[in-house]
């Protein structure tokens, strides 16, 4: 008798074909969800370091803010420490801080005027190269698609108020809240402290500052 020929049959090789095929769209499909999970973890990556310089830039603004009354690009005196609610159309934060590093000794004091501003649902901060009757820079966007924002801030008799607008223009809060409403998000709620000043809780202090 003669022996068989080995080999495979059109049945078999097309059913190798077949499984080959399913494998190789299986492997493509894994490399594509792995691909997609690896941008998506280094955009969020990215966003949560956005949101760390954020917090660690208010947090220094804030901690070194100071009581000086400072003069506007027309010549008018400005309080220390002002808040209004957001709109394109004004800052809705302004204040003088302490502490600005001067690596190049230029002929200006370390004291910055600084304002935050939220317009079309970008957080923006912008700063001023002096205290008194300069032109503001270009603002620093911070965040993008903010939706919200709300602000308050604690007197020295620990009262929250949702805006500081005092009669004392050197009058200062002791601490600030900022609640920020993200897009596909769950809100942002900054607690950060206001220079150095300490909480009396004796209630001597008048209410407006």
């Amino acid at each position: 008798m003669k022996r068989a020929e080995a080999g495979f049959t059109l049945i078999e090789l097309l059913v190798a074909l077949s499984i080959f095929a399913m494998l190789s769209a299986a492997g493509v499909l894994l490399l594509g969800n792995a691909v997609s999970a690896q941008g998506a973890i280094q955009r969020n990556l990215e966003a949560q370091g956005d949101l760390l310089r954020v917090v660690a830039l208010l947090d220094a603004d804030m901690a070194q803010a100071l009581p000086r009354i400072s003069r506007t690009e027309s010549g008018l005196l400005a309080p220390a420490f002002f808040s209004r609610a957001p709109s394109n159309d004004e800052p809705f934060l302004q204040f003088v801080r302490g502490g600005w590093t001067n690596m190049d000794d230029a002929p200006r004091s370390d004291l910055q005027k600084v304002e935050y501003w939220l317009r079309d649902g970008k957080l923006e901060r912008r700063t001023y190269p002096m205290v008194d009757g300069a032109e503001g820079g270009e603002p620093a966007m911070l965040i993008d698609g903010v939706d919200s924002l709300a602000l308050s801030f604690r007197d020295a008799r620990g009262v929250w108020r949702d805006e500081w607008q005092q009669s004392r223009a050197q009058a200062m809060p002791i601490a600030m809240r900022m609640v920020i409403g993200r897009k596909a998000h769950a809100p942002l709620t900054l607690l950060v402290r206001v220079g150095a000043g300490e909480i009396d809780l004796s209630g001597k202090e008048d209410a407006d500052g």
